[in-house]
């Protein structure tokens, strides 16, 4: 594995910008995540890092040396894409081994046998290895495509929303199973989502990115704590961060004019009067949803707590995050 360092990488497509001016580093062996919606650059600094894309200005380093003239086979890369990339004709086993015979790698037979194998048992796919890709489940298939990256011993891994054609409950177990595998490897892996419960629960790094510039980086912890703006805040969170005018609660810093609080974060039996519009019973918690002098504002309760439609109680804040009329952050 390596450390992969990008310097003040752009990239457009005639007047639309890819990204712009990012500077990052993927420490060696880190699960880094880059967060953001459609358009923001994620899959554009993907393909700049793998060589597929060309940048305007700025560097990439891998493992310590500028790659910017070396086609994508010599960068030592290994990228999966959302959709699964098999050859149909081939069995499962076919399909694995494909990357060790191309010629750069010139992987001896006994090798990619064992190779295969591993990851085939890693990858809880070892009964299907003579299975024609075209007669597996959809979960199956994706399964193979990160296998297809897995038996390679790549400087970095790029992942590009493998997981977001899958349904709920397969995103739930590869989510786990990837994890585990990355920390397993001590591998490299820079994946690509819009989806920030994956953020949250496998990466040791958040890059959140808007309108193809990087806002953001650090750890989730850090980014959920303690984010810059107020775009930044909205990205994590379930549910969404409550953003409410400065002057709902008061007694915020001079230049505020937005607060955002957590759910977690509204304290209630005592402040000011919210009335309960609905409640959802969630089993380990109650989410309810209120509202503040014509603002929504939703926050949690213990399961046991009885509210109904049409209650008052008292709320108030607890370390809200302020915000000005840019949206950044007021500290």
């Amino acid at each position: 594995m390596a450390e992969v360092i990008l310097k003040n990488l752009s990239k457009s497509f005639g007047d639309q910008i890819g990204v712009e001016d990012i500077s990052m580093t993927i420490p060696d062996g880190a699960f880094v995540v880059l967060l953001g919606p459609t358009g923001a650059g994620k899959t554009t600094t993907l393909r700049l890092i793998s060589g597929l894309e060309k940048a305007d200005r700025g560097e990439v380093w891998i493992g310590g040396r500028n790659v910017a003239n070396e086609t994508p086979a010599q960068r030592d890369v290994a990228m999966v894409f959302q959709q699964y990339s098999l050859y149909p004709h081939l069995t499962v086993r076919e399909n694995l081994a494909f990357p060790l015979k191309s010629p750069i790698l010139n992987t001896p037979a006994d090798e990619i046998t064992a190779k295969v194998d591993e990851v085939a048992r890693v990858l809880q796919i070892s009964h299907k290895l003579d299975n024609k890709a075209t007669a597996l489940s959809g979960g199956e298939m994706q399964r193979v495509s990160i296998g297809r990256a897995l038996v390679r011993e790549p400087s970095i891994y790029l992942m590009d929303e493998p997981l977001s054609s899958l349904d709920a409950k397969l995103r739930t177990d590869l989510r786990v199973e990837l994890k585990r595998i990355q920390a397993s490897l001590g591998a490299t892996l820079l994946y690509v989502t819009h989806d920030q419960i994956e953020a949250m629960t496998m990466a040791t790094h958040v890059g959140v990115l808007n309108d193809g510039h990087l806002v953001q980086f650090g750890t989730p912890r850090e980014i959920y704590e303690n984010p810059n703006s107020l775009y930044v805040a909205s990205r994590l969170g379930l549910p969404r961060i409550n953003v409410l005018p400065a002057d709902v609660f008061g007694g915020v810093p001079a230049g505020t004019t937005q607060i955002g609080l957590r759910p977690e974060h509204i304290q209630q039996g005592e402040g000011q009067e919210a009335q309960v519009q609905r409640v959802e019973h969630l089993g380990d918690q109650n989410r309810l949803h209120l509202t503040l002098r014509g603002h929504p504002l939703i926050t949690i309760a213990d399961p046991a707590t009885d509210y109904a439609a049409g209650t008052t109680l008292k709320v108030s804040p607890r370390n809200p995050l302020c915000f000005d009329a840019d949206g950044n952050r007021i500290r």
